[in-house]
């Protein structure tokens, strides 16, 4: 089913968190986002554990994106 209009349609939650921490780096998604899992030890995998348990820090990282997408893609 096309999704024309939604921007995150063939993304991943990984291709997302991935490309965020390659593009801006750890410290700087700590500093937009104050989560833990961007904070302390960060990685994709506790990123990853985290975002999908919680909605509210999902649609931060999501927004996050596609800003970017927008922006500089």
């Amino acid at each position: 089913m096309e999704q024309p209009n939604n921007p995150l349609h063939g993304y991943t939650l990984k291709q997302i968190v991935v490309s965020l921490s390659d593009y801006y780096g750890w410290e700087y998604l700590a500093e937009e986002i104050p989560i833990r899992c961007f904070m302390f030890d960060p990685s994709v995998n506790s990123s990853l554990k985290f975002l999908r348990k919680t909605p509210w820090a999902r649609k931060k990282v999501e927004d996050l994106f596609v800003y970017t997408l927008k922006t500089y893609g």
